[in-house]
């Protein structure tokens, strides 16, 4: 649904939370400096902090922010997958996915919603010219590069950074996005509904961003959840360069 101009649509800001009270509050001021006429979405896992209470008790003086409350942690994929539904049953035109830790700043939101007036994807990327990554061991950086190359290969995407989430998406686009067919609920979601999106037949376009650690909070990276993560982009990818799916 890329348009020569994006200034008149409905912009969706998607977050997914879980324990960033102390994030929560400043990330909205700076997604309306960045994008003034945008809505926010906050998805909840029930967080104990009380994220979750405070999205609420914000939403409730402000009708450009949305809560949708979930049950507990029910993974980083199918919070997004909520949003991307949420977007598509209430008429967005635009749904942009972020972390709520500041890793991904508002600042970028601009550049990604001008990205749309030639694409249907944007990604906020750490790979491209201008983009980078701040305070990165070279073990963490020598992952996540191999995680790309090797998802690029297999899944022929057209990107440099597939496994970042900071993104814009055409809700119409998404619309012809085989969502039902999505397997990840975790990490893996990036790369897989990256994948269904080319198979969709949408053009992917890419910003550079400088990708930040938390300002607040623990993160919520876990072993167990990068290794099963690996797995499913595997079993995908090979599908996929086989042309089994």
């Amino acid at each position: 649904m890329a348009s020569a101009t994006t200034s008149h649509l409905r912009v969706l800001v998607s977050t997914a939370t879980y324990n960033e009270r102390d994030n929560l509050q400043p990330l909205i001021v700076e997604i309306a400096k960045a994008l003034p006429s945008a809505e926010v979405l906050v998805i909840d896992d029930n967080s104990p902090d009380g994220t979750g209470k405070l999205a609420d008790e914000l939403a409730a003086n402000d009708p450009r922010l949305h809560v949708i409350h979930r049950a507990g942690k029910l993974g980083l994929g199918s919070a997004i997958l909520s949003g991307m539904r949420y977007a598509i049953d209430h008429g967005y035109d635009l749904f942009v996915n972020m972390d709520a830790d500041f890793s991904h700043h508002p600042r970028y939101l601009p550049a990604l919603i001008a990205g749309m007036a030639r694409n249907d994807v944007m990604i906020g990327s750490r790979y491209v010219r201008g983009g980078g990554t701040e305070n990165w061991p070279l073990s963490r950086r020598a992952v996540s590069m191999a995680i790309n190359t090797l998802t690029r290969i297999l899944m022929r995407l057209p990107a440099r950074d597939t496994s970042g989430g900071y993104r814009c998406y055409s809700v119409a686009k998404l619309q012809q996005v085989r969502l039902d067919q999505m397997i990840s609920r975790g990490y893996s979601f990036q790369q897989e509904v990256l994948y269904r999106c080319r198979k969709a037949g949408c053009r992917i376009g890419e910003t550079p961003i400088n990708f930040a650690d938390r300002r607040a909070g623990v993160t919520k990276v876990n072993t167990r959840e990068v290794v099963r993560s690996i797995s499913v982009i595997l079993f995908i990818g090979l599908k996929a360069f086989f042309g089994q799916d």
